[in-house]
């Protein structure tokens, strides 16, 4: 076990290049879950090629420096092994873009994976030289080039944080199948926001927080995880599930960016009423829409998060600050 929580705290730190070749300091990423395809031939689905032609024309023009994935990448029930053909199918083969091929991904897992083999998909890390998924849960750290400000985010899994959940009897997970894991999980997290001293801290997780659409706000995370995210002044909360895009932001200015519209789209605003007036900034799910993404730009000054369809058009754009720097409690060590 002892083993096993040190890989998990293990960090990833990266000195990333800029793709507009220095002029400004700003780290570039895109953020995009729910974008699996479907488990029958062609493997994808015409909003996935919409949504990677337009991630790839958008790497191109603006630049990124990586691509977040926020689950549910095979539906509907993930992949079998580390071969699986829904690797090259559904992923390597519709995000094939020139722009794209030397831009690495982060990914963690969602519900839909989790009914396959979440193992498999983190064994692809060492065959895809762009498939980056380490571990369940990890720790990310990126410098923002000519500047001294630093960028955490940290990698949940909220399935095993939270339980399993069906999208079609429930919308509520409602337990985890492993206790321990939760915990050594939330356990972690909490000593790794403890310790934090980046200038911007985002947490990223398949389910929301917040949502007004079809699943609503999750209330295992409400639960537990509102109290950290305010407690230890993290920036933002990056999240999937619902299959929308939406921007909420609490009464603390923790924001909460909600990006699943990669390969579905539904319009449903049924949980509006249980999300607190005022949180919602923006949603959007028409069912016409080709979907989209978040494009988020962080500078020494603030982070901006701006939501892209996939036809192009930029539909709702906000920003950020950049967090003060935290005063530690004694004794609190970050892990190795």
């Amino acid at each position: 076990m002892d083993v096993w929580i040190v890989l998990l705290s293990l960090q990833i730190s990266l000195a990333l290049p800029l793709a507009d070749g220095g002029a400004n300091p700003v780290l570039r990423f895109v953020a995009v879950g729910d974008w699996g395809g479907v488990p029958n031939a062609p493997f994808y689905t015409a909003r996935e090629m919409a949504n990677a032609k337009e991630i790839a024309r958008t790497v191109q023009i603006l630049g990124a420096d990586f691509i977040l994935s926020l689950g549910d990448n095979f539906y509907f029930t993930g992949v079998q092994d580390a071969n699986d053909k829904r690797f090259q199918e559904t992923f390597e083969n519709v995000f094939s873009a020139p722009a794209l091929r030397n831009v690495p991904w982060y990914v963690l897992a969602g519900n839909h994976d989790h009914l396959g083999n979440v193992s498999a998909q983190i064994a692809y890390s060492s065959i895809s030289k762009r498939w980056n998924f380490p571990r369940p849960f990890y720790h990310l750290r990126f410098q923002i080039p000519q500047s001294n400000v630093s960028v955490a985010i940290f990698m949940l899994d909220t399935v095993t944080l939270c339980g399993n959940s069906d999208d079609f009897l429930s919308q509520q997970p409602k337990k985890p199948q492993d206790l321990e894991l939760a915990r050594m999980q939330l356990s972690w997290l909490k000593k790794q926001l403890a310790a934090a001293k980046e200038d911007y801290v985002l947490v990223a997780g398949h389910y929301p927080v917040w949502s007004i659409a079809e699943h609503g706000p999750t209330r295992c995370l409400v639960k537990q995880l509102v109290p950290l995210l305010s407690k230890y002044g993290v920036t933002a909360y990056l999240c999937g599930h619902d299959h929308n895009l939406q921007y909420l932001q609490d009464k603390n200015g923790v924001g909460y960016v909600l990006s699943g519209a990669g390969n579905f789209m539904d319009p449903s605003r049924k949980h509006l009423r249980k999300v607190p007036n005022g949180y919602l900034r923006f949603h959007y799910g028409a069912e016409d829409s080709l979907g989209g993404f978040a494009y988020v730009e962080i500078s020494p000054k603030e982070m901006s998060v701006t939501y892209i369809e996939a036809s192009g058009k930029s539909l709702f754009k906000t920003r950020l600050p950049r967090r003060a720097r935290p005063k530690h409690t004694k004794g609190l060590q970050s892990e190795a």
